[in-house]
């Protein structure tokens, strides 16, 4: 992996483990919620973290965006689906979405470079 998804995984972690240090129970619920709405249920792991990606590119949450990038890549999505999932976010998003789109793609070639 290049420099933006090892500073993003690195970063992530660091934080995720600072943030649970401190925590309430309540935060720590909402982590293990996350966790386990994305697993494999009614719809499979593919389709939920294509929804989630979707979702997070139409809410611009850009490290939502490269959490579940690496996620749909871990699941094995291509390259012609998630374009499609990617026109997706644009059509429901709007024009807004672009400069996250953009970003997105930089990200999924240096996953996949």
């Amino acid at each position: 992996m290049g420099n933006l998804t090892n500073d993003f995984n690195e970063y992530r972690s660091r934080m995720n483990s600072r943030i649970m240090e401190t925590s309430n129970t309540n935060i720590k619920r909402f982590f293990a919620l996350d966790t386990t709405t994305y697993a494999a249920g009614a719809l499979d792991v593919k389709t939920k973290e294509m929804l989630g990606l979707v979702a997070s590119m139409v809410l611009r949450c850009d490290d939502c965006i490269k959490y579940h990038l690496e996620k749909c890549r871990d699941e094995g999505i291509n390259q012609d689906e998630i374009n499609e999932v990617f026109m997706i976010a644009n059509l429901v998003g709007g024009s807004i979405v672009i400069p996250h789109y953009r970003r997105a793609v930089e990200y999924w070639d240096e996953l996949n470079g």
